[in-house]
Order: structure tokens, then sequence, then C-alpha cells
């Protein structure tokens, strides 16, 4: 066995070296994250088109979204964010149970910005403005369009949600473990990477759709 397998028993059979691990797990992330960029960087682009061909549909629509709980929404992403790198940096420095309390933090924020979210969908069902299920609208033409948009592109990010969650809770135990150590943690990285750039997304979102004045 090399020098670097024995300094790196995580380091699987197929690398040379604990860096070029590291490194090709990053570059997989970065590539992984690109896509998702043009996924909703397909729905944004749509989203401008169609926001310049109806102004006053997407205004009036917009002042259909409580302000408040998208403000109150971004608010918990951001402290999300802040449990993730908690977490992150648990891994980092080899304390586990840092590593397991940022991850409970961050599952908890996740679910309160997807509970904060199902209030929402909740107020537009009962308003009838769910395009295709329960629609009456009676303001300028383009509402629906606007809806759609709203729904396709809150209902994506709740996914991604919803995955990172899922995936927070199988890296629990195996957290508490000290499965992730300073000389292992790309996968506690990587994943903090992908719950960044799910919040960023929403950074995007909040204005984009609740602001339109």
């Amino acid at each position: 066995m090399s020098e670097s397998h024995a300094q790196a028993p995580a380091l699987a059979h197929h690398f040379e070296s604990y860096e070029q691990q590291k490194e090709t797990s990053f570059l997989g992330m970065w590539l992984f994250l690109a896509q998702e960029i043009m996924f909703f960087g397909g729905m944004f682009v749509t989203y401008v088109v169609y926001r310049t061909t109806y102004p006053l549909a997407f205004e009036a629509g917009s002042h259909e979204l409580p302000i408040h709980w998208g403000f109150a929404n971004t608010l918990v992403l951001l402290v999300s964010s802040f449990t993730m790198v908690v977490a992150v940096n648990g891994a980092q420095t080899g304390k586990p149970k840092r590593l397991f309390a940022g991850l409970v933090g961050t599952i908890v924020f996740g679910l309160v910005f997807l509970s904060v979210k199902y209030v929402e969908y909740s107020i537009k069902w009962d308003h009838h403005l769910v395009p295709g299920l329960n629609w009456a609208w009676d303001g300028p033409d383009g509402a629906q369009i606007y809806f759609s948009l709203y729904f396709a592109m809150t209902g994506m990010h709740a996914l991604h949600m919803v995955v990172g969650i899922g995936i927070m809770l199988f890296m629990l135990r195996p957290a508490l473990r000290g499965k992730w150590t300073p000389e292992n943690y790309n996968f506690v990285e990587g994943f903090g990477l992908y719950w960044h750039f799910v919040d960023i997304v929403w950074i995007f979102l909040f204005p984009y759709l609740y602001l339109i004045r």
C-alpha cells in the first residue's frame, strides 16, 4: 500500500491521492451546479419574457403574494446557510457534535421554510389562484401565466429543499459517529455547496416574484 493510501484511509482505490479525490469530487459538484444554473436560468428567462409581455398582470399577481412571508423565508434560509457553514466546519475540524448540530439546525430551518411555503400555497388555493386546478381571476390578462411560473419556480425550489433535507437526515447518524474527519470531509463540503446554491436561487426568486410594484 502506498504512503498516500496509508495517510488517507478514506481514499478510494481509483485515486492516487486524497487531493486528487477531493478535486475530482468538487469538479463533479460544480458541474452538477452548472446544469442546475442552466435549468433555473431557463425558468428565469421565461419569466422575463412573459413579464415583459404582461407587465400589468404580473404586477397584479405579485400583489397577491404576502411579502412578509417571503421576507421571513428569506431570513430563514440565510440562517440555514449559517448552520450549514457550522456543519462543514465541524467536519473540517473533526468535531462530530458540531457537524451534527449544524445539520440538525439546517434541517429545522429547512422544514420551517417548507411549512411557510405550505401556508402560502394554501392561501393561493383558498383564493382560487391555482392555474388549471382552482382558478378564478377578474384582473388583467396574463395572470394565469404569472401564477403558473410562481408555482413552477417555487415548487421546483421546494423540491430541491426536500431532497436536501432527505440527504441531511441520511447524514445524521454517520456524522455523530465521526465518519467525516479533517482527512475526509468532501461529501459534507460538497453538499454545503448544494445547499448554498438552493439558498441563492431563493434570493433571486423573492424579488422577482414578490417585489413587483
